[in-house]
């Protein structure tokens, strides 16, 4: 999922303020943002794995391991990577901070302050 070097694709929380403030963080580096809440998009396999590839991340590593659904259903679960990519796109609140991909460049913003890692 590669992006002009200009523009920023934000995917968010929109019920979370520290998420909200990413997004407004990435409006002050560049015109060019599109923010997506989560569950919107991405809603492929293929989405995500070129997420995953760009942030060089597992699927596991994304997820809020303190969320109650994931503390009730998901831990101490194994699963192989097609089973973690249907957690992600089923259960899209489960993801623990916004991801922001410029160009083909991708970060997990733990802070709103991450952003600025994509300038």
């Amino acid at each position: 999922m590669k992006t002009h070097q200009r523009e920023i694709l934000v995917y968010y929380n929109p019920e979370s303020s520290g998420d909200r403030k990413t997004v407004a963080h990435a409006q002050s580096v560049s015109p060019h943002v599109r923010s997506y809440a989560f569950g919107k998009t991405p809603s492929t396999d293929t989405s995500w794995r070129t997420i995953l590839k760009a942030l060089a991340l597992h699927p596991k590593d994304l997820l809020n391991k303190a969320h109650p659904y994931y503390q009730q259903h998901i831990k101490g679960r194994e699963f192989d990577t097609e089973s973690w990519l249907k957690v992600l796109k089923y259960n899209p609140d489960l993801i623990k901070a916004p991801i922001a991909i410029r160009g083909n460049k991708a970060i997990l913003c733990s802070t709103p302050t991450d952003i600025y890692q994509l300038v």
